[in-house]
């Protein structure tokens, strides 16, 4: 039940030295919590989560249905499996009931009525492209109302998608600290930010150059790699704040002179021979947008076999940073850059060595103060019988191997070991999946969260609790409209698992066709 909400006053400007005083005052309350959850999960918590994905505009359009992602975090409604635990979610638009009824069945060993009453969905009722932190903002009373739905602000938090100042100012204005870092240490999760903490931590990268800031720099980025490595046949260029490889493109160095000429040449030959991984993007666009957020060029990593795993890290409120997963990506695009889904854990052939490589990055990001989630993706190339890793790029958000790990955690109750790289259950049975935020087809379209559902139980696409395997979905809200939609198929090996994902499509394709 939500209490008559009590008006906003004394309210800080954003940005403020009132405001950040507030907020560091807040924060402080994020370790005796947590020390007091872990140590009794049956403690009363609240948490609201604001899935806002406040990224750029311009390169989250780039994203097909791209408003829906406020749904991968309907993971957080399996904390109501916690018994006194109450979960706030805010989107952008209502949620249909029949994917928040998906989410709820989800739950082992809750009745569904008392999940439902520690439960509220509230929503702006707004579908612009306005991140929903921003509209949340924008609505005083529909904060009064989230106020109201935290029953003691002493035992409550907010947890994000990415911390931004808008984050930290719906924190402020709700009176609950934010589980997520520091906006000042945003820098270290843009690409340029990334390579210096590398350095910093001692972990390999690609030869490269950072903090470019227009196409002129580009061109002398290009050509300075080509001088310092004659056979190099592509280089990387990226946007600092761009996400999923949308943001990413290549130059082929094929045909290109010796000498005096290199400089000329690319100059000339960058507009026309660029490929970008974003579908209808252009030079100038690119350009005019490197200008804006800056960026990086460096060597395209080439050889026998090419992988890009990550490893997934936690720095909790107790100041303790850990592995928590390590995936392999599975990207698309024309050059193989944009993410669509992933495979945990990663190959037992270097798990290890990107674990190891994932601690010293979380050491240093731990010192630095960062706080929450994050990832580093790499480029893994095959030389003989060994592998070598560069470290790319460090997502210090939640992410896309965030959802389908916490999907697995929260399912089948289970403890990761960094040393072995396997997750197992209770009843040490090893867990395997398949993640997909990019299961998609013109096929699909028209098909409505009911239909999904009427498809999965008709064709045994479940999760089935005893046997700890099975299917999920997430995204369920893009499938009507873009014919898009995500899943997690949880086997007991990377065989099984894909055999869920494959025997998943070839259903959906076969029903969309009826």
């Amino acid at each position: 039940m939500i209490s008559t909400p009590t008006p906003l006053v004394d309210v800080p400007e954003p940005g403020s030295a009132e405001e950040l005083r507030r907020f560091a005052a807040l924060q402080e309350r994020l370790e005796p919590l947590a020390r007091k959850v872990l140590s009794n999960p049956r403690a009363p918590q609240t948490v609201v989560v604001v899935p806002s994905l406040t990224l750029d505009v311009e390169e989250l359009a780039k994203v097909s249905g791209a408003h829906h992602y406020e749904e991968r975090l309907l993971c957080m409604l399996m904390l109501l499996r916690l018994p006194r635990t109450h979960v706030v979610y805010v989107t952008s638009q209502q949620i249909p009931t029949a994917i928040v009824d998906y989410y709820l069945h989800l739950l082992p060993g809750v009745p569904l009525r008392h999940a439902r009453s520690r439960m509220t969905l509230l929503s702006c009722h707004d579908a612009s492209d306005v991140p929903l932190t921003q509209k949340i903002l924008d609505r005083p009373r529909l904060v009064e109302r989230i106020r109201a739905a935290i029953a003691d602000p002493e035992a409550a938090h907010m947890t994000v998608f990415n911390s931004t100042a808008l984050e930290r100012t719906l924190a402020v204005r709700l009176g609950i600290p934010l589980y997520g870092n520091d906006l000042q240490l945003n820098y270290l999760g843009t690409k340029s930010g990334s390579r210096e903490l590398f350095r910093e931590a001692g972990v390999p990268l690609p030869e490269g150059f950072e903090h470019l800031r227009d196409r002129g720099d580009v061109a002398e980025a290009v050509v300075e790699l080509k001088r310092r490595n004659p056979g190099l046949r592509r280089a990387a260029i990226k946007l600092d704040e761009g996400f999923s490889g949308e943001g990413n493109a290549v130059f082929p160095y094929e045909g290109a002179p010796e000498g005096k000429d290199l400089a000329r040449w690319v100059k000339d030959e960058l507009p026309k021979r660029i490929k970008f991984e974003a579908e209808g993007e252009t030079w100038e666009r690119f350009g005019r947008k490197f200008e804006e957020m800056g960026g990086i060029v460096e060597c395209w990593l080439e050889g026998e076999e090419v992988r890009s795993p990550s490893v997934q890290c936690r720095i909790n409120p107790l100041g303790e940073a850990t592995v928590v997963s390590t995936h392999d990506q599975v990207l698309g695009g024309p050059s193989g850059q944009i993410f669509l889904g992933s495979t945990f854990p990663a190959d037992a052939d270097y798990s290890r060595d990107i674990k190891e490589a994932g601690q010293k990055v979380g050491k240093v990001l731990k010192e630095r103060g960062a706080l929450g989630r994050f990832a580093i993706d790499f480029i893994s190339v095959r030389r003989g019988r060994e592998w070598e890793h560069a470290a790319i790029e460090i997502n210090l958000r939640k992410g896309g191997t965030t959802h389908p790990y916490l999907m697995l955690r929260f399912l089948t109750d289970g403890t990761y070991d960094p040393d072995d790289g396997l997750y197992c259950t209770p009843t040490a049975k090893p867990c395997y999946y398949y993640a997909s935020d990019n299961l998609k087809s013109p096929l699909y379209k028209g098909l409505t969260p009911d239909d999904l559902v009427d498809i999965a139980v008709d064709n045994g696409l479940h999760f089935d609790g005893a046997s700890q395997q099975g299917v999920v979905f997430h995204l369920i809200g893009a499938l009507s409209q873009y014919g898009k939609l995500g899943t997690v198929c949880i086997g007991n090996s990377h065989e099984n698992a894909l055999k869920f994902y494959q025997d998943t499509v070839a259903v959906l394709d076969r029903e969309a066709q009826r």
